[in-house]
């Protein structure tokens, strides 16, 4: 028993898991696995100086079976003195309504509720009773489905210093035997012992026929593989982030890869790649390798090119860069509507997030026409009815300042190297219908304050 709680002991410092005066919310079960957590974690409290509760989930999937389970947690942590918060949640109703297996239900509704905790109790740590058992199980799973480095780096033993898993090195072997010495009788899941789910007929199956067959010791076998490769993963992805900051810039809500990370290895690009995405969305949900190189030969294409990614991210290529937005921030022309823009007011129009503040130049004032994007001059006296602002139309025509003839709006676009998928968030400032600023970039020859010209209108732009 002492052997067993030094060797946790040593995990938990190694991995630096707990500060002292840490909040701990132990998600307990009651199986052997988390009641073996909980009950070494409260024998070492003292000496790690961490406060403990523990967090039950009932999922309502085996009935009495289900009720007794959290009776059993709540007993126990009230003969220790400890905190228990406990929630039953319908998981097949849950599954049904999220279009989840009710596995991914079940996590989903777990982390939620630990979430909660996290915040109503300014707890600092979620212990996890992951073993070793379970990361022999998980690496040898993503082994089969051909997972990459990363996959077999396994189930980490810290997870964004929030979640840890203080018996990750230990074998349930020895968790049953703890639990038996020290009769703590946890209860058993009696699905655990059905081969119906793919992870059960590794853990019944395949592991027992390799051990007995190739590799007695096959689970501390995938635990070193899992920890080597994490070291090569960990190095891989540091020097990943560094280039990442150099390669990539956020810009209102999206991510632009410049085109010069492409010239890197693959092992960097491919991580940076991922890096980009995950800022995009904030995770890597449903994201494979397939898209990883779909999106790295997009970048071979001609400017202009675009392709959909799962989780509704829209990739384009912007002459050799590579720009991540989401769809929804990718806003149809179609959709936009024209905005009337009135005199002596300030005009907030929310599909630009931007005021709009419009004003007669006193014939005193002095003027300062040095050049600002966001600030111009018109002659008042050429405008007859109305001033609008809206998003380009097909077949939009331009006079630029300086020119004579009308140029298409889009050539101008062109010219100027604009994005295509910013193109369709610039303001056009119209006066009685003709375009008379662009907003940012150019103002029309019609419009211009010349020496004729008796009354100045001044549209001033704020972004928000």
């Amino acid at each position: 028993m002492f052997i067993l709680i030094h060797k946790v002991l040593s995990t938990i410092k190694k991995y630096n898991m707990f500060s002292a005066g840490d909040k701990v919310i132990v998600a307990v079960s009651g199986g052997p696995d988390s009641m073996c957590l909980l009950h070494i974690l409260y024998s070492l409290k003292e000496e790690l100086n961490i406060k403990l509760y523990a967090a039950h989930v009932n999922h309502c999937l085996r009935g009495e079976e289900a009720d007794k389970d959290e009776e059993y947690v709540k007993e126990f942590c009230r003969k220790h003195d400890i905190e228990c918060f406990s929630r039953k949640i319908d998981i097949n109703k849950l599954a049904q309504e999220r279009g989840l297996s009710s596995e991914s239900a079940g996590r989903e509704a777990r982390y939620e509720f630990f979430d909660e905790l996290l915040t109503s109790l300014n707890a600092q740590k979620i212990a996890l009773a992951h073993n070793a058992n379970d990361q022999a199980e998980t690496v040898l799973m993503r082994i089969i489905r051909g997972t990459g480095m990363e996959g077999m780096v396994g189930i980490k033993p810290v997870r964004e210093n929030i979640f840890v898993r203080p018996i990750i090195n230990i074998r349930r072997e020895s968790i049953e035997v703890y639990c038996n010495e020290n009769n703590l009788s946890p209860r058993i899941d009696k699905s655990n012992l059905e081969n119906i789910y793919a992870r059960n007929k590794v853990r019944l199956e395949l592991l027992p026929y390799i051990r007995d067959n190739f590799n007695s010791d096959i689970v501390t076998s995938l635990n070193r593989l899992a920890e080597t490769i994490s070291v090569d993963n960990d190095y891989l992805e540091s020097k990943a982030f560094k280039k990442y900051k150099i390669y990539c810039d956020n810009k209102e809500q999206k991510v632009i890869i410049k085109k010069e990370a492409f010239i890197e290895a693959e092992a960097i690009l491919t991580r940076v790649v991922r890096l980009a995405l995950k800022d995009v969305k904030g995770n890597l949900k449903n994201i494979e390798k397939i898209h990883i190189y779909d999106l790295i030969e997009l970048q071979k294409l001609g400017t202009g090119k675009k392709i959909m990614l799962p989780e509704n991210i829209i990739a384009y290529n912007n002459y050799g860069s590579i720009e991540l937005v989401l769809s929804e921030n990718y806003v149809n022309n179609k959709e936009k509507k024209e905005y009337k823009l009135n005199i002596g007011e300030n005009n907030y129009i929310e599909q630009f997030n931007m005021n709009f503040s419009i004003r007669v130049v006193g014939t005193n004032e002095k003027i300062d026409f040095k050049e600002r994007d966001y600030v111009k001059y018109f002659d008042y006296d050429k405008l007859k009815q109305k001033i609008t602002v809206r998003s380009r139309r097909e077949g939009d025509r331009f006079i630029p300042f300086g020119m004579k003839g009308n140029k298409k709006l889009k050539d101008l676009f062109i010219d100027l190297k604009i994005p295509k998928e910013q193109r369709e968030n610039i303001p056009l400032i119209c006066f009685d219908d003709e375009i008379a600023w662009i907003v940012g970039y150019r103002i029309s020859e019609n419009y211009k304050v010349d020496k004729n010209t008796k009354n100045i209108l001044e549209i001033k732009i704020q972004k928000n």
